[in-house]
């Protein structure tokens, strides 16, 4: 997915011309020296210094470039309170990209891991989240965030080798997708953890939907609630902390509009720790067969 985004940058580099890229020390891990090679001048690596890059973001973007800020998720939260109170109060034009997002930092321990991003960005007013599932969906999102006006937080993670979607036009902002149709339960996830999601309704004899949330605000509220209508219960999976993401987006909605079950899967409160990225999810509970369980647990909950 990382990948996918450098090589995106690269072809959205001629189309817009106003977009500048700006990055700490991280160029080649994020995939934006891609970027550099080919628009030397319009790439600038100002260093491990988050909060400064911030600033010089929203200085570029009042003098009408697109600046795009990519940095390590977990690495871009110390500028929050630059992003709050210079692009996010004053409703900026800066792109925010923040890799090696959830647990797939991995080895790297808690300290590289962002659990909660997603949290602090959806809580800032006129600040777009979003999450997309697999490289596809990356490509098209990242074209799409530069193409609106307003400030955009894009999350993705390190390594993920996932495939979700197989055909063109599957991004809109606010808008979630239908993967698998069903009746029992929806099942709400978003980021590339939908993989384990999609894999863990493949393997249960519920009649489940999977709903793949790739923008976590504005949430698609219309697809939130027909999905709850339908299916009496819910399960959201995220790769992050289960307070103030995904799953308190859909609980916070349902909770006022119409109430169902509600299961959340994420991680804990707590902090991440060091291992490979598939010993942290199991021990998380975000594997498909760990997801299955609390789907067929939520199903007997509601009967």
């Amino acid at each position: 997915m990382r990948r996918a985004f450098g090589e995106s940058l690269v072809r959205l580099g001629e189309l817009y011309e106003e977009l500048i890229v700006l990055t700490g020390d991280v160029g080649n891990p994020t995939y934006v020296y891609k970027f550099k090679d080919r628009y030397p001048n319009r790439l600038f690596n100002l260093g491990i210094s988050e909060q400064d890059i911030v600033g010089v973001a929203a200085g570029l973007a009042l003098t009408g470039r697109v600046p795009l800020v990519t940095l390590f998720s977990s690495f871009l939260m110390r500028a929050w309170e630059q992003i709050r109170n210079t692009i996010s109060r004053a409703n900026l034009n800066v792109k925010l990209v923040g890799t090696h997002a959830g647990l797939t930092a991995a080895d790297d321990g808690a300290s590289h891991q962002a659990l909660e991003d997603l949290a602090l960005m959806r809580v800032l007013p006129n600040m777009t989240v979003v999450a997309p599932g697999d490289p596809q969906e990356v490509k098209e999102a990242v074209e799409a965030i530069i193409e609106m006006k307003g400030p955009v937080y894009l999350r993705i993670g390190r390594d993920e080798d996932v495939r979700i979607f197989d055909r063109d036009g599957v991004f809109r902002i606010g808008k979630a997708t239908t993967l698998m149709d069903g009746s029992d339960v929806a099942l709400f996830s978003t980021g590339s953890i939908t993989a384990e999601a999609l894999e863990a309704a493949r393997c249960t004899d519920t009649s489940v939907r999977v709903v793949h949330v790739s923008t976590i605000k504005p949430l698609d509220k219309e697809a939130v609630i027909s999905a709850a209508k339908s299916c009496g219960a819910v399960v959201c999976v995220e790769e992050h902390s289960v307070i103030g993401g995904l799953g308190s987006a859909v609980a916070e909605l349902l909770s006022l509009e119409y109430p169902v079950p509600v299961a959340r899967i994420g991680i804990g409160d707590t902090f991440g720790e060091s291992g490979t990225h598939r010993e942290l999810l199991e021990k998380f509970g975000l594997t498909a067969e760990k997801i299955r369980s609390v789907i067929k647990g939520v199903i007997r909950r509601r009967r």
